[in-house]
């Protein structure tokens, strides 16, 4: 195979063309530390050994850039990293940013979970479930939770106040916001008892 033409696309892909077709687009860094040019012949292992460099490259590139924005926990760092690339090449972007102390779950986890309790006003219960989903491990979701203190009713009180005060009077904005608070993890004992502070019948 010989490779025919090397055309830049974008500022860091070089798109590679093979027998007058186009093969593969490479990270530009790869083409020129390989050393690749017009006219080169390469078989398909070298082909492929090209691609997973480029892959590889690429990905830790993309990591960089997201952990530049955001803390991320390393589950969903691999997910973000894993549609633009495969997923050997994002599972070890992921790990190398670990290895260097850039992705760390217990770190993300504790910020994240003040965050969602703060902010978001979730119970404890709704933490959990939303750690869960960014891959955060059982065990450490636990611990956080039993050294966290929550008020259940406070935290029920800011979001009625912030986005249920002038509808709870109606009888549709009470189950708008009784359903909004049980999404969020909240007991319905705790939910009646404060709707209770606003209004005068039982919800």
């Amino acid at each position: 195979m010989t490779i025919t033409q090397i055309k830049q696309c974008r500022k860091y892909l070089s798109a590679i063309y093979i027998d007058g077709e186009l093969a593969v687009k490479l990270d530009t860094r790869t083409v020129l530390e390989n050393g690749l040019s017009v006219g080169d012949i390469i078989d398909d292992e070298q082909l492929r050994e090209y691609i997973e460099l480029s892959n590889e490259r690429r990905a830790k590139e993309k990591a960089l850039w997201l952990i530049s924005h955001r803390d991320h926990s390393k589950k969903e760092l691999i997910e973000k990293i894993s549609r633009t690339a495969d997923k050997a090449s994002a599972q070890a972007a992921a790990d190398r940013m670990e290895e260097l102390g850039l992705v760390n779950d217990e770190k993300f986890a504790r910020r994240y979970a003040q965050e969602l309790i703060d902010v978001k006003h979730l119970s404890k219960t709704g933490v959990k479930y939303k750690l869960l989903q960014k891959g955060i491990d059982k065990d450490l979701i636990d611990e956080i939770l039993e050294e966290t203190e929550i008020d259940p009713r406070e935290h029920i009180r800011a979001v009625i106040e912030k986005k249920y005060i002038k509808v709870i009077s109606d009888e549709k904005g009470k189950r708008r916001c009784v359903a909004a608070l049980q999404r969020m993890g909240y007991g319905y004992s705790d939910i009646n008892c404060v709707l209770r502070e606003y209004i005068e019948d039982e919800y």
